[in-house]
């Protein structure tokens, strides 16, 4: 067990029982208050934890480290140190906020330099995207769509249960959770029309994802193998991939999504790392055909996260519409990383991977609104009472997720955005 997992720690900072942030998770992120420029900080309970506080009190004193590599608005440099340190800085991090420990809780004044509220701070991108790939990982995600566009008998193509199907995405339009998001203009083409025309999205959808960032980079022409590719990944984040559906369906043959992605992609703030989540391990799907050697690995590698999608109208309440797992995906991260890097495709730090929308096998666990609603025909009710085929003008969706065992609950926070008028 790794030593910041230990299920028996316990904080000298009150955290609710049912809070995302107990001493075991102890995630990344970067944040900014009116008088605190943007930094490293880890959530912990109702706050933040000043990284670069702690560095200049001296208090990282046993790691090496510069403390000006917390005082900077992205993560990258910090992940860049590689995994002994994001290991030797969490293991202290988790020691300075012990019940046991008075290093920090001895004085009133190095707890008002250390520890921020949440309420009070705002959080930023946690890294600099340099690079994007979203995966089409769910079988029961595509298995749906394969069904609602093409012979339900032949949902799945041929190359799908062979290959880890992916498509590099628009880095720059990766914004953080509360951003609001611009209904996207694009061409569309109506079934009975013979031509096509431009104007806002008719049909806007979330998927409902979890991306992994890398830590380490490769050079060009290296690969890697599943089982080494835990050594690559620094965290995770929930990650919702906006589309138009209308628009995608114009445009992505022959080459794939475009426009109908790129507006908008929102990322939840803190980044939970994969050692705070290796107690959730958990045994992936059967694949049948065997992969390929280069794609097989051993051990357990697909992750046990709950997640949730609420829609709420402007003035309405949250209306739940969706429970699923992140457990469900047939290609787990290792492999789509593997794969990524399988033709010498270079990996960078701050890389950002998506698994692609996460269905289960009931409706209740389909993560999108073309699934839940199967393209409009059976809509979804909300508690205010109106009825949504897909995303209105003003609507918020907001998507959730957590790992819980044995009474410890690993949270990721939540990513919300707010749809406005198309301009």
């Amino acid at each position: 067990m790794l030593k910041a997992n230990d299920p028996s720690l316990h904080s000298w900072i009150e955290i609710a029982p049912n809070s995302d942030f107990p001493i075991q998770n102890l995630p990344f992120g970067i944040f900014e208050t009116d008088d605190r420029d943007p930094r490293v900080g880890v959530a912990i309970g109702d706050y933040v934890f000043d990284l670069l506080a702690v560095a200049r009190l001296n208090l990282f004193e046993l790691i090496d480290i510069d403390p000006n590599v917390f005082h900077r608005p992205y993560l990258n440099d910090f992940i860049a140190l590689g995994k002994p340190t994001w290991r030797a800085v969490r293991n202290r991090v988790s020691a300075l906020l012990r019940n046991d420990n008075d290093e920090i809780s001895g004085s009133s004044e190095l707890i008002d330099k250390c520890l921020v509220k949440q309420s009070d701070v705002r959080m930023l991108m946690p890294v600099k995207v340099g690079n994007y790939t979203d995966f089409y990982s769910s079988i029961e995600h595509a298995t749906n769509v394969g069904t609602m566009f093409r012979d339900p008998k032949n949902a799945l193509l041929p190359n799908w249960k062979h290959i880890p199907i992916g498509y590099h995405g628009r880095a720059s339009s990766i914004v953080v959770s509360g951003t609001d998001v611009r209904r996207p203009n694009g061409q569309t083409k109506a079934p009975d029309a013979e031509l096509p025309t431009f104007g806002p999205t008719r049909l806007l959808d979330f998927e409902l994802e979890v991306a992994f960032i890398t830590g380490r980079e490769t050079k060009l022409g290296e690969s890697i193998t599943p089982n080494e590719a835990d050594n690559y990944i620094f965290g995770l984040v929930l990650f919702n991939d906006w589309s138009a559906r209308d628009m995608q369906t114009w445009e992505y043959v022959p080459l794939g999504p475009f426009l109908a992605k790129s507006f908008a992609s929102l990322i939840s703030p803190w980044v939970v790392t994969l050692d705070a989540l290796e107690p959730f391990k958990v045994k992936g799907p059967v694949q049948d055909p065997k992969p390929l050697p280069y794609l097989q690995f051993t051990g357990n590698h697909n992750y046990d996260i709950n997640l949730e999608v609420l829609i709420k109208p402007e003035s309405g309440q949250e209306t739940s519409i969706c429970h699923s797992n992140y457990k469900y995906m047939y290609w787990n991260m290792n492999q789509q990383l593997a794969h990524q890097s399988s033709n010498g495709c270079n990996l960078q730090v701050g890389d950002m991977y998506a698994s692609g929308t996460i269905s289960g096998s009931d409706k209740g666990s389909y993560g999108s609104m073309l699934e839940l609603t199967w393209r409009g025909t059976q809509p979804i009710k909300l508690a205010d009472g109106t009825e949504r085929k897909f995303i209105n003008d003003y609507d918020t969706v907001i998507m959730r997720g957590f790992s819980e065992k044995n009474g410890i609950r690993i949270g990721f926070g939540e990513v919300k955005g707010k749809v406005l008028p198309a301009l």
